[in-house]
Formats: C-alpha cells, structure tokens, sequence
C-alpha cells in the first residue's frame, strides 16, 4: 500500500507549495503594516510542510527533515528575537531603538522599511514558529505510524 497521494496531487503540491512559502514570506515582512506577521506568515509557511507531508507521505517527509536544523531553527529564531529586544533595555525591554533614529529601517511610515526593529522580530517569530510547527507535525506523524 502506497502512503503517498496520486499524480495530480502531487504536481498540485509541487506548484503550490513554493506559492505557500512566498505568501508566508510576504506576510511576516509585512506584518508591521498590514494584519498578520511573524506568527501568521511561519504558520502559513508551515503549511507548506503540512501539504508536502500528505501529498508525498511520510517517508519522503522523513528524508527531508532533519531534526538537528530544525532545532537549530527555532532555537536561532528565539534567541534573535530576545536578542533584539534587549537592546533597547537601556530605555526599556523591546524599546524600538531603531525606529527614527538608526541607521537602517527608519523609513516614511507606511513603507516597508519604516518600523526599525519590528521587521527583525518579525522574522525571528516567523522562523520560530515555522521551525515549531514543523517539528511537531513530524512528531505527531511518527507517532501515529509508530502505533500501528
């Protein structure tokens, strides 16, 4: 018995897949200005992994998870997100320091570049929870075979 889906959902997965990633990347870089970011975006990226997970089954999934990156991932996503958080401590915890007054990320408001810190954090949040979510739906599928 064959764990994957057929033909169609395949190629379907293989088109929409990278779309997936874009939106998601396209909702963390702007979810200074418009509803969502990082949470949203590495949600929606991780439903890329979800779709990859059903449409190739779990042993092509096996083949491209590798446990110690995405640990790595998320750990790195935490620690820049607290990282920039404390460097505004000398005001206060996650004072924007950048914003107004950097050098970089201090744009007209309403632009991409215009809200200093918070397109890092972001980012930081995106990666963490991408990173999170893909390892507990690894986990959760693994678990159900092993019980079979």
């Amino acid at each position: 018995m064959s764990e994957d889906m057929g033909l169609i959902v395949k190629t379907t997965a293989r088109a929409t897949i990278p779309l997936i990633g874009i939106f998601g990347a396209y909702i963390i870089s702007h979810g200074h200005l418009t509803p969502g970011g990082g949470f949203q975006g590495g949600a929606t990226i991780a439903g890329a992994g979800v779709l990859f997970l059903i449409a190739f089954g779990l042993s092509e999934a096996r083949k491209r998870y590798d446990h110690h990156v995405y640990s790595a991932l998320e750990s790195l996503g935490g620690l820049v997100f607290l990282g920039i958080a404390m460097l505004g401590f000398s005001v206060a915890f996650f004072y924007n320091m950048l914003w107004h007054s950097g050098p970089f990320l201090n744009g007209k408001p309403g632009t991409l570049l215009s809200a200093g810190y918070l397109p890092i954090m972001n980012l930081a949040v995106g990666l963490k929870v991408f990173a999170g979510l893909i390892s507990a739906m690894m986990a959760v599928a693994t678990y159900r075979r092993w019980k079979e």
